[in-house]
């Protein structure tokens, strides 16, 4: 008997539904063609939500989302809606409620995928950030005195605790064993590098960097590396394939991929992961809904299409997540670019595209 894996899909707004519509298009391709099947459940949640009812994420929603195998996630955001309450409201409150404390986001520039860095390939931008997703500035601890006056204070601070990161480390140590460069046959050795600030984040990086050590000492066929962060910027530009596996915290992980996504050719083409290892975790292209495309059929589904096949991957069927990344890597050469508009095929035919390279 074929498994049947639940998803919530969460198309949410702008173009979201769009380019989710092609994920789910290849998602179905590989079920039939590697024999399981799909339960899909879709909800609403967005910014057209919220202009019509003023709920974000209602506690009965998310004790739903708690019963899927995994969620597929557009995006969400809206024009009409003040920036903070979406992504507080039901991107944040999503990652912190279903304790999707890994956020994985596979850096790799696709065969015929321009990038800004004109002498760098395929073979030198591959590698992957592990970015611990549930702690530090993003928990919104502190707040402000004397609000409205010229001695007004705010204070927002940057919180871990030792379990926060030694799982996050752990984790990181765990995937670079399996994934890293050594392990894919190459390089020579698999590599995890921790970025941090360690010369001014004093008390924050000695813990940080002690969990490294400790946990590393279990992983002895796994390099250690640090970079501080500013260093790391310069880094990826100039010389991205010294990197293997980067495991880094909450805010500069959110700061250098984005950095990664446009050496890799674009928002339109990066895809990452919500991680619970244990737990539900949810899957999203990285770019926003991209308003002035919606409705167009122009935008590209790429990045949404990669991230159903880290959803597979995710759920164990490797062999299907893999064949939607070779069908991914078949069609991008064919794509005049990766930007909205210029791909010289539409949404729908990119998706077709890849279906057919299944």
């Amino acid at each position: 008997m074929s498994k049947t894996y639940k998803i919530a899909v969460l198309p949410g707004d702008g173009t979201g539904p769009e380019v989710i519509g092609e994920g789910c298009k290849v998602l179905d391709a590989a079920a039939q063609k590697f024999g399981f099947k799909f339960q899909k459940v879709s909800y609403d949640l967005g910014g057209t939500r919220y202009l019509a009812t003023g709920e974000t994420l209602p506690d009965s929603v998310l004790a739903e989302l708690r019963t899927f195998d995994a969620i597929y996630l557009g995006a969400i955001g809206h024009v009409d809606v003040k920036p903070g309450i979406l992504e507080k409201g039901v991107l944040l409150r999503l990652r912190f409620e279903l304790d999707q404390y890994i956020n994985l986001r596979p850096v790799k520039l696709y065969p015929g995928v321009g990038s800004p860095l004109r002498d760098k390939g395929p073979d030198e931008i591959d590698y992957c950030v592990i970015r611990e997703n549930s702690g530090g500035l993003y928990t919104g601890i502190g707040g402000l005195s004397r609000k409205g006056t010229k001695d007004e204070v705010a204070v927002q601070e940057m919180v871990y605790s030792y379990a926060q990161v030694e799982r996050c480390i752990r984790y990181a140590f765990e995937y670079a064993r399996k994934h890293g460069k050594k392990a894919r046959g190459v390089g020579s050795a698999n590599t995890l590098a921790l970025v941090g600030k360690s010369n001014v984040l004093t008390y924050m990086y000695e813990l940080w960097n002690r969990v490294f050590a400790e946990v590393g000492a279990e992983f002895p066929d796994v390099k250690r590396e640090y970079y501080h962060v500013d260093a790391t910027c310069l880094y990826m530009v100039a010389s991205p394939e010294m990197f293997d596996v980067i495991v880094t915290e909450n805010m500069f992980g959110d700061i250098i991929t984005d950095l990664a996504a446009i050496t890799q050719g674009g928002l339109g083409v990066a895809a990452g992961g919500n991680i619970n290892p244990g737990g539900v975790s949810m899957f999203e292209p990285i770019g926003g809904t991209a308003p002035m495309w919606t409705g167009k059929n122009a935008i590209n589904p790429v990045a949404a299409i990669g991230a159903g096949a880290m959803m597979l991957n995710a759920l164990g069927e490797e062999a299907a997540g893999n064949a939607i990344e070779a069908a991914i890597m078949a069609t991008t050469p064919k794509m005049k670019s990766q930007m909205a508009n210029q791909m010289g095929f539409t949404t729908t035919q990119v998706g077709d595209l890849v279906a057919a390279a299944l």
